[in-house]
């Protein structure tokens, strides 16, 4: 029962992850080629510079928010010794984080389409490190969670394809 439960768990976490990405990268890259190839004019209104330095910094905002918030609700996950438990912390901690990162790169793309400014793909940029380096993986669950053998074989049993 409960290997059923774990992989239920890491397998929606997975999906989540990967529609999220799915998403947002057609979205920033469509913008990103029509922001380098200069011919294109979509006649976009003009915003006032006030809407980019906001826009900037919540995206800046958000990042760090993103990254102390996880890091918090990883270590909530340290109160308890029950495996389900851990995962459960864990991967809400993953799902909110990575709806952060959504938003994130939504507002850098909403930044890039009106302001043509660079500091919007280095936000960009950042995100995708964190879109790729807070995959959930068996490993980084069990290092994240300071699991023991028995419960890192668990967590790789439940990550396996069926």
């Amino acid at each position: 029962m409960e290997v059923s439960e774990l992989r239920r768990l890491y397998k929606g976490t997975e999906q989540l992850i990967l529609i999220l990405m799915a998403v947002v990268l057609p979205i920033f890259g469509m913008i990103y080629l029509y922001h380098n190839s200069g011919n294109l004019n979509w006649d976009l209104p003009e915003i006032p510079a006030i809407v980019e330095q906001i826009l900037t910094g919540f995206g800046i905002g958000l990042l760090l928010v993103q990254f102390l918030l996880f890091r918090k609700r990883i270590k909530s996950s340290f109160l308890t010794e029950e495996l389900i438990q851990k995962l459960r912390a864990y991967t809400n901690a993953t799902k909110e984080r990575f709806v952060l990162l959504f938003f994130i790169s939504l507002i850098s793309s909403v930044g890039l389409l009106f302001f043509e400014n660079a500091i919007f793909i280095v936000i960009f940029a950042v995100t995708l490190i964190f879109f790729s380096v807070g995959k959930p993986t068996p490993d980084r669950i069990s290092k994240m969670l300071k699991l023991d053998k028995e419960q890192k074989e668990q967590i790789r049993v439940a990550s396996r394809p069926d």
